[in-house]
């Protein structure tokens, strides 16, 4: 269905709800500067990390944070973009029942894990706990090329974006083009999400 809307409708129209984002590295911190330029006004993110110079490749942060805490350097940088915003940060290594309290109140979740068992943890946390939010996840975003081959793919209400098959590794890292791309399908599928509740 093809939503024909300004962009003073779009904001009046997402303006209440809440999009919790899991991770805050290049996938989380670029999907979730998307949703704020989009008009998402309450963002509930989590991540336990330090911003570091090699995430600069990638990650929705600058130079002179590098060694804060990735949470705060985000919240930071979104209220740059809209200070009106309602960011709620949470400094945590996230598990399966903290990701059930922190998000128990969005209305979409956003998975930006690295690593596949958080991937697993999360989905599980979803499908247990809260089956009534869309999850939108991400999965095989190394490498450069073959942009063509990034997909959608989804089951119930669980969304996944990514070629499903690149693993990071240090021949294959994650860059700014091909993660930029899938955080904002992420983001658009959210959008998509909401404006059709």
């Amino acid at each position: 269905m093809t939503l024909c809307l300004n962009f003073n409708f779009i904001k009046e129209k997402i303006k209440n709800r809440i999009v919790g984002i899991a991770g805050c590295g290049g996938i989380g911190s670029n999907c979730a500067a998307s949703l704020v330029r989009s008009g998402i006004q309450n963002l509930i993110i989590a991540d336990f990390d330090l911003v570091s110079e090699d995430n600069l490749n990638r990650q929705f942060y600058f130079y002179n944070q590098i060694g804060q805490k990735k949470v705060f350097a985000l919240k930071e940088n979104l209220l740059k973009i809209n200070p009106y915003c309602n960011i709620v940060a949470y400094d945590i290594f996230l598990n399966f029942e903290n990701i059930v309290e922190i998000f128990k109140n969005v209305d979409v979740l956003v998975e930006a894990f690295d690593e596949s068992f958080m991937k697993k943890t999360i989905i599980e946390a979803k499908i247990q706990h809260l089956p009534n939010v869309p999850l939108i996840v991400a999965n095989g975003v190394a490498g450069l090329f073959k942009i063509n081959e990034i997909k959608e793919i989804s089951f119930d209400n669980i969304f996944i974006f990514g070629d499903g098959i690149s693993e990071v590794n240090e021949n294959n890292p994650c860059l700014a083009p091909k993660v930029s791309i899938i955080a904002n399908m992420q983001a658009n599928k959210v959008l998509e999400l909401l404006l059709n509740k």
